[in-house]
């Protein structure tokens, strides 16, 4: 089992192996996908270099998919992972249920939740701030993927592991 935890790891170069597993299985290991297995931490750690971006959503959900395209327009390879259900992703991400979006995605060790501009993530990588990750709660009208007739002002929340938040950036 371990070779193929390794082998996963090294076909697609991020540490999600659990996802590698037929979505039938509902144990642990097909949703702890944020913790990559100790026997995987140097391929982990070569692919932590790279701007992929791995994406955790539902098969159903057309907003994620247009903030996929709105990621892949803006230079990042993207990996997207359809699962039926997100609360192991979110929880192992650090993602507490203020923070919750439709969608939990990882690059170079951050979390992205929700609808975060391809901007503020590239930001986030150059500034490489001491914190788990970035947010954007809930589906505001105007963020990526969630492009219409009307735009809210939303914030883009940074937070730590013990949940403090603070204003990253507002559009």
């Amino acid at each position: 089992m371990i070779w193929m935890r390794i082998a996963a790891v090294a076909a697609i170069g991020l540490g999600a192996v659990a996802c590698q597993q037929s979505r039938a299985d509902t144990s642990d290991a097909a949703t702890a996908v944020v913790q990559p297995a100790p026997d995987a931490q140097v391929a982990v750690a070569d692919a932590a270099a790279t701007d992929t971006i791995v994406v955790y959503k539902t098969p159903s959900c057309g907003c994620c998919k247009n903030w996929v395209e709105h990621i892949k327009e803006n230079g990042y390879a993207v990996v997207v992972h359809d699962l039926d259900d997100l609360k192991k992703v979110k929880l192992d991400a650090g993602v507490s249920p203020a923070l919750e979006s439709c969608h939990t995605a990882i690059v170079r060790g951050y979390t992205i939740e929700g609808h975060v501009p391809a901007d503020v993530i590239r930001k986030l990588l150059a500034e490489k701030p001491g914190v788990r990750g970035l947010a954007v709660p809930g589906m505001p009208m105007g963020s990526p993927g969630m492009e219409g007739v009307m735009k809210q002002a939303y914030k883009v929340l940074a937070f730590d592991a013990a949940g403090k938040t603070t204003v990253y950036a507002e559009r």
